[in-house]
């Protein structure tokens, strides 16, 4: 027996069966069909421990939401006092929690930036930055690139892959159109007519295998949506909180966007909470009609205490240094790899502990998966190119869990090579 307080389950095998039946077949099978039985129980740190006892250094970090680790010690302990005082509170009023989150947010964003529009969940951020921009332009059209993920809320969904769009009839090219990542001329082409509203892009397209954006291009993108009139939405949803070495990745182009939208780790994964930070243009109807986005999870005040937190400890001057020796240690460990096994591990893309590793298989992340999860590490392969493996170092990692994982990964890396060549031959 397996008891929660306030629910229990007989066995793992209970929590599965149960899964298929009242929450998602489909994406329950997918995993068990994949080698992977992980149901989370325990947590904590970089560590995730399935109902079985057994335990795995996270590396995927659920898209970042656990930058900090799981159930990080100082935003629990600011959580647990702020729910003497807080709750979710009251969407309609002003907000002292609410307040003095969108005042931090500001402060730490781009000069463009000047007030912040609050949802629950990254999917409906995304959907507010696409309502401001389309009331600040009077235009419809949004632009974003092939393979793009936003998330899956009724305007996000339409600026993502067709596969998610199409399931529920939300491709609508007369309003959402894609153009290639890294093609410059395309991406003019589609503002050329004057007619768009808002180009939204993740600064590194997370979904797809983190594809680093060509030299100069997100500059380029920028120069031509102030040219066309559209709005320029960075989506730092899993980019954005210190994972590139800077709070926010665009600041590293030197881009001051119209937009930005925040969410996964935001409150150090103890509370949802996500929020569109808008410049004065995008930010209008706040002044026209305050009531033109309700959300009474929006904003949740203890979801604000969190995120107060966790923006405090992603800033500190330690942390940013931290991020910096990670990626260095990680880069170098991954090269050492590579030249080990140079014909399947054909590609490290990186920026910050941002990681995207290309195998030269067309789902050789899948067969690394796998691998890492039968040693002891969980990491994930990107949904729309399954050559590519998303690993996510946190930013708070310590040196020895670092060699750690180099040397599973350097393993993993080996045992999959040889699987995918024996299944090639057979």
């Amino acid at each position: 027996m397996y008891d929660y307080g306030t629910f229990s389950f007989d066995s793992k095998a209970d929590v599965l069966e149960r899964a298929k039946t009242f929450w998602n077949p489909d994406k329950t099978q997918f995993w068990s069909d994949e080698g992977v039985d992980l149901v989370i129980d325990r947590r904590e740190g970089y560590f995730l421990w399935d109902m079985s006892g057994r335990r795995l250094i996270d590396m995927h970090l659920n898209g970042g939401t656990y930058n900090l680790g799981h159930r990080n010690p100082e935003v629990m302990q600011a959580l647990t006092e702020g729910m003497a005082h807080f709750d979710i509170g009251n969407h309609h009023f002003p907000s002292v929690a609410r307040t003095a989150l969108a005042q931090r947010l500001v402060e730490t964003a781009p000069a463009s930036i000047t007030k912040v529009a609050f949802g629950s969940g990254g999917g409906e951020a995304i959907d507010i930055a696409l309502k401001s921009a389309r009331h600040a332009t009077q235009r419809r059209k949004i632009i974003s690139v092939v393979k793009a993920y936003h998330g899956h809320t009724g305007l996000a969904v339409a600026t993502g892959d067709d596969r998610f769009a199409k399931l529920f009839l939300s491709d609508r090219p007369d309003e959402f159109s894609q153009v290639l990542f890294g093609d410059i001329a395309a991406m003019e082409k589609a503002l050329s007519g004057n007619d768009v509203a808002a180009v939204i892009m993740e600064t590194i397209p997370a979904t797809y295998g983190f594809p680093l954006p060509p030299m100069g291009y997100l500059e380029a993108v920028k120069e031509l949506t102030v040219r066309y009139g559209a709005l320029y939405i960075a989506d730092e949803v899993q980019t954005g909180l210190m994972r590139t070495g800077e709070l926010w990745a665009i600041t590293k182009h030197g881009i001051e966007p119209d937009i930005i939208v925040s969410g996964k780790g935001l409150s150090g994964g103890m509370y949802p909470i996500t929020a569109a930070l808008l410049s004065d243009r995008a930010a209008q109807w706040l002044n026209q009609d305050g009531f033109g986005h309700i959300s009474t999870f929006g904003g949740a005040e203890l979801g604000c205490v969190a995120a107060l937190k966790t923006l405090e400890i992603s800033t500190r001057p330690e942390v940013r240094s931290m991020v910096h020796y990670i990626s260095d240690l990680f880069g170098a460990g991954m090269r050492r790899i590579q030249s080990d096994y140079p014909d399947w591990f054909v590609g490290i893309r990186q920026n910050g502990v941002v990681f995207g590793l290309e195998f030269n298989h067309p789902e050789g992340a899948k067969y690394v998966m796998r691998e890492l999860y039968e040693n002891g590490v969980w990491a994930i392969f990107s949904t729309l190119d399954p050559r590519v493996l998303q690993f996510k170092p946190g930013i708070l990692l310590g040196r020895d869990l670092c060699e750690d994982v180099l040397d599973r990964l350097e393993v993993a890396i080996g045992r999959a090579r040889t699987v995918a060549g024996d299944r090639r031959r057979s």
